[in-house]
């Protein structure tokens, strides 16, 4: 038999079957590259592992690392690549390595389930990606292994205040999270710090790269579009198509309408004439000659310019010069020297639109349509400003002031009201579609902020925000048309005017009145102490009268200096507060409050509440009760914008003022270390007093919703007031805080109505202080001559302090011993007088029935009576008639008594009465 003997060889299979990935680098610095199935399982036929490039080794910008010769290649034409950085700006699909988590918070509420947000995630939308439009938290998650120090860089968007949008990047996980029902736009991602990339990406539609070996891809010009991955770009049929710069299509011209122009004034010329000049918005994208058309209007027309805004003059030339420093003008007349005595009043009044004035700028902003970038947000108008054309609808239109700081008169001291300067514009917004004016702040160009926001129409009407920290701030209004992308609308928003006081680099349209030094012959102003007024008789610094404050922003004089309100007194006139006492009197009754056990400071925590989908969170509020003490409400986020030498500079994030209140996240929701607290308000910065009425100047407490649980002690109400709530409609609109103390909130927030905020504080220290009416006295046994004396309180107890309970007392009393002894004596006394009584008079009783019994049986024997004078019947008289009646009268016990001392004289007799028909009383003695 013959044998044959050999070895087997197993073809490759085909390079379509598999890819290469190099291994993860060992403490030599070298790595492997294998070969990796396209289908798991697949593990035949594949080429065997080789030694790879050092760990270290990159591609340079425009190559990529050919893993099967593992060399750098360049990338062809249509192509790009960065090297050792990866590049997501496409969104037609979600690149592969992306993807979305939807998740709940520990601290969810009740009967909550997580799985109703499974099908939430962030969506490619073509130019960018867009987050979620539910209320569920979504997290957008990238990993890439960093092989080298890089970075990462990303455009993003969220105009809404309510969004929590986050960006972390921990080892090599990047996450962009959001919760709130706007979405938040992301586009442009990019990431360097890989070591090599094994392909190169091929151009997005709209954009092309010419030759081999590009790093990136340029748009495609105006009128030209490309698709995916192109070398060059193709022209469109500009008589009856457009494309906008880096256009993946050609796109219809549609007819022209009226939205596809604007009118503008041009400056004035010599003569103080204005063109009103209609133009088509760039690039003209419209049709002229189809049906439905329009044209645009004739141009030329000259109109007599406006005056200059207020702090300008005109010297017969065409432009507006704003007036030297000392001086002031109204726009109409030459600038004047200010009268003595007083200084120009600096700011802007912007009523006059023929220029965008030199210190404000308009832009066009738009994530996904970077072709407004180059526009103008807003045009001026004459007397108005008004929101441009823009590109799409969804494009935001803004339009921006920036002011280098606040300069308070030389006259008003810095702490009059804390307030350094306030804007006021005039608005209104025209909207067939959903629309949305913004109006932001970015304090000291750290980050951009919402102050206000007004949705569809809105009649015109006048908006004013108070600063009350002397910083660089700018000034935003942002404008939207719809947020969805249309070509429909024909939203506006105008502008009537803009002013802003106290301005560093302002003008001046108007002079002041100041306080001027001692000296009789100074004619410089000279700044008021706090809580002085300007006397306009003699142009000095005169202090306001006790109890009072200094109102700021008030004529001279001294109605400047206002009351302190009910049971509040004044500290150096800057502000009113309760001194912690009380008095209130009902009748003879008087009640004397003492609210220092209360503390100069409370402190109080609602909830806690929860967001919709269980991100639980508390209102934190410190209140300054009494004593003068302010209460404090610090924000503990550190702003990573500014520097240690910026932060140091500016001081803590905190607000000071009489009520305050703050956000507080705990630390297990969030997984921080410790609880976060930020966005602290100023509800009150105004003490208004202390009173039981329910009514205090024009503040009503609503008793319904705190009932009284007591009527002999009265609820006590203190007042406050907002003056600077930093947002205001037609007129500055104040918060309102009352504060119930009671002895012994239907509303979530302490608010209602987000305006008047309600507390009520149940507290011993709230009881009025005790008086001798609060106690009565306890008189206790007898004993041994002595007696104790206790003071207790009257129940319930409804005081505190004040008069305390007296000490025990003892004195001296008579027991009970001596009156039972006394008692028993008198009565043995008395019954043996009634005995003696009693015997007495039953034997004097016996005697006289028996001499009764004796004149009886006499009267029986035919008359015969010693002293009778007849026995015999008269003559006339009726014998029947001559019945006698003897009456026999007992004698009452005084008559007995009388009788006992007639014996002892020696007297002793008694009477018997006969009563007859016809005779008198015999009586025998």
């Amino acid at each position: 038999m013959l044998k044959a003997a050999g070895k087997m060889t197993q073809p490759l299979s085909p390079a379509t079957d598999y890819y290469f990935e190099y291994t993860e680098c060992d403490s030599t610095g070298s790595r492997w590259r294998v070969a990796i199935p396209q289908h798991p399982g697949a593990c035949t036929g594949l080429p065997a592992p080789v030694r790879g490039t050092e760990c270290t080794f990159s591609c340079k910008a425009g190559e990529f690392l050919e893993m099967s010769a593992q060399e750098c290649t360049q990338c062809a034409a249509g192509s790009y690549s960065l090297g050792s950085g990866i590049r997501f700006d496409q969104w037609d699909y979600m690149p592969i390595g992306f993807s979305s988590l939807a998740t709940s918070l520990e601290n969810s509420l009740p009967g909550y389930n997580s799985l109703t947000c499974n099908s939430s995630s962030w969506a490619p939308q073509g130019n960018y990606l867009e987050s979620n439009r539910d209320e569920c938290t979504v997290s957008l998650i990238y990993a890439v292994h960093l092989k080298k120090q890089g970075s990462v860089s990303f455009d993003y968007q969220y105009p809404d205040s309510n969004l929590l949008f986050e960006f972390f990047v921990r080892l090599v996980v990047l996450r962009w999270g959001k919760k709130v029902v706007n979405p938040a736009l992301l586009k442009n991602i990019h990431i360097e710090g890989v070591a090599y990339t094994s392909e190169c990406f091929p151009c997005k539609p709209g954009s092309f790269s010419r030759v081999p070996g590009s790093s990136s891809c340029e748009p495609c010009p105006r009128d030209t579009y490309s698709g995916h991955g192109a070398s060059s770009c193709t022209p469109c049929n500009t008589s009856t198509q457009y494309a906008a710069e880096g256009s993946g299509s050609c796109k219809d011209r549609p007819p022209c309408s009226m939205k596809d122009y604007f009118q503008i004034h041009t400056a004035c010329d010599q003569e103080r004439k204005t063109q009103v000049i209609f133009k088509w918005v760039e690039p003209k994208i419209c049709l002229e000659n189809v049906t439905g058309a329009v044209t645009l209007p004739p141009s030329g027309e000259r109109e007599p310019c406006p005056p200059c805004n207020p702090g300008f003059y005109n010297n017969d030339t065409a432009t507006c010069s704003p007036c030297p420093p000392g001086t002031f003008s109204d726009g109409m007349k030459p600038c004047q020297q200010c009268p003595a005595g007083s200084e120009p009043t600096l700011g802007y009044e912007y009523k006059w639109w023929n220029v965008l004035p030199s210190n404000m700028k308009t832009s066009c902003f738009n994530v996904g349509n970077s072709k407004c970038d180059s526009m103008n947000g807003w045009e001026v108008a004459g007397n108005h400003i008004q929101a441009g054309a823009g590109s799409s609808d969804n494009d935001y239109l803004i339009l921006n002031l920036h002011v280098p700081g606040f300069k308070l008169p030389t006259s008003v001291s810095s702490h009059s009201g804390e307030e350094f300067g306030r804007i006021t514009f005039e608005f209104e917004t025209s909207c067939t579609a959903d629309c949305e004016l913004y109006f932001m702040m970015d304090v000291n160009r750290k980050s951009t902020k919402i102050v206000e926001s007004w949705e569809k129409n809105k009649t015109r009407q006048t908006y004013t925000h108070i600063m009350t920290k002397n910083a660089s701030v700018s000034y935003t209004w942002a404008f939207q048309r719809t947020n969805q992308a249309s070509d429909v609308s024909r939203n506006v928003a105008r502008i009537y005017s803009i002013t802003v006081s106290n301005a560093v680099d302002g003008v001046s349209s108007s002079c002041r009145v100041c306080a001027l030094g001692a000296q009789p012959s100074s004619s410089a102003c000279v700044p008021c102490p706090p809580g002085h007024y300007i006397d306009a008789s003699t142009s000095q610094c005169t202090e306001c009268p006790p109890n009072t404050y200094l109102m700021p922003h008030a004529a001279p004089g001294p109605d400047a200096c206002k009351s302190c309100g009910p049971s509040s007194k004044s500290d150096k006139h800057s502000l009113c507060y309760s001194d912690c006492h009380f008095t209130y009197t009902e009748g003879n009754a008087t009640l004397t409050f003492d609210f220092s056990s209360l503390g100069p400071v409370g402190s109080l925590m609602n909830g806690p509440s929860f967001t919709s989908k269980g991100t639980k969170y508390f209102h934190h509020f410190n209140i300054s009760i009494c004593g003068g003490k302010l209460a404090v409400c610090t924000d503990n986020v550190t702003d990573l914008s500014i520097t240690d030498s910026q932060r140091e500079k500016e001081g803590p994030n905190a607000i000071t003022t009489f009520i305050c209140q703050s956000t507080i996240i705990p630390a297990s929701g969030r997984g921080f270390h410790t609880a976060l607290s930020s966005q602290s308000i100023n509800l009150a910065d105004t003490f208004v007093g202390t009173t039981v009425d329910n009514n205090l100047e024009g503040i009503s407490v609503t008793p319904d919703l705190f009932p009284k649980t007591s009527k002999k002690v009265p609820d006590v109400n203190f007042y406050y007031s907002s003056q600077y709530p930093g947002l205001s409609h037609q007129r500055l609109s104040n918060f309102h805080v009352f504060v119930t103390v009671l002895c012994c909130g239907p509303c979530p927030a302490g608010t209602c109505d987000g305006c008047t905020f309600q507390f009520l504080w149940e507290s011993s220290g709230a009881c009025p202080t005790c008086t001798e009416r609060d106690y009565h006295q306890i008189e206790g046994v007898c004993k041994g001559g002595n007696q104790d004396l206790l003071y207790v309180w009257n129940e319930p107890k409804l005081c505190m302090g004040g008069v305390p309970l007296p000490a025990k007392k003892t004195q001296t009393c008579e027991g009970i011993e001596f009156w039972i002894q006394l008692g028993a004596g008198l009565g043995a006394f008395t019954a043996v007088l009634l005995v003696s009584l009693t015997c007495y008079f039953w034997k004097k009783n016996k005697r006289l029935e028996y001499k009764y019994s004796r004149l009886v049986m006499s009267a029986n024997k035919e008359c015969e009576m010693p002293v009778a004078d007849s026995c015999a019947v008269m003559e006339g008289e009726n014998e029947a008639d001559m019945e006698d009646e003897v009456v026999y009268t007992k004698p009452s016990l005084l008559g007995k008594l009388k009788a006992i001392a007639s014996k002892r004289n020696g007297d002793n007799y008694e009477n018997v009465q006969l009563n007859s028909a016809h005779s008198k009383t015999l009586v025998w003695s």
